[in-house]
């Protein structure tokens, strides 16, 4: 694997973060949904002003992970964020981790999603849990092997007409 780093994103990564999250996001969701709804939902999403301001809300904690100079991907995780068909609490929820497809395959992935498992340790968490789109073979199978399990369904809304089926997946500590 090549030599990585993660680093903490704060508004100064306003505009970084925001051009990974609408490349990442049409990346692996883009063929989900009519091209119209997907504009629409990344250009809200990932509008410079709202990443910024999730930036500044001292509960989202987003990482970007590097490898040489450029910045391969990021995650977001909220602590203390219980959800639906989640048993327990205090737990984790890791609401976006996401790479470049350039970067797929270098294990990367797995690197970002230990860092994540080991902040949520460090906070006490007693388990991480997401959602993942069903059709997303590649992503579900990385979860399951690093243990997740699924524990419920969720659809996930990309517009007023249009959401996409998601499992939610639980990986307890």
């Amino acid at each position: 694997m090549q030599s990585f780093r993660i680093l903490a994103a704060n508004t100064s990564d306003t505009a970084l973060v925001a051009q990974l999250g609408k490349q990442t996001f049409l990346e692996s969701h883009g063929h989900s949904a009519p091209a119209a709804d997907i504009a629409a939902y990344v250009s809200e999403k990932y509008d410079r002003e709202i990443v910024k301001a999730e930036l500044s809300d001292p509960e989202n904690i987003y990482r970007i992970i590097y490898t040489g100079d450029q910045a391969a991907g990021f995650s977001k995780i909220i602590f203390n964020s219980p959800g639906a068909h989640i048993p327990f609490e205090p737990v984790a929820k890791l609401e976006r981790i996401y790479l470049l497809n350039e970067f797929h395959g270098q294990g990367l992935g797995k690197v970002l999603l230990q860092h994540n498992i080991e902040m949520a340790h460090a906070a006490n968490q007693k388990g991480i849990w997401l959602y993942v789109w069903v059709e997303n073979q590649k992503a579900f199978n990385f979860y399951t092997q690093q243990g997740f399990l699924i524990v419920g369904q969720y659809d996930f809304r990309i517009s007023a007409t249009h959401t996409n089926p998601n499992h939610q997946l639980l990986l307890s500590f």
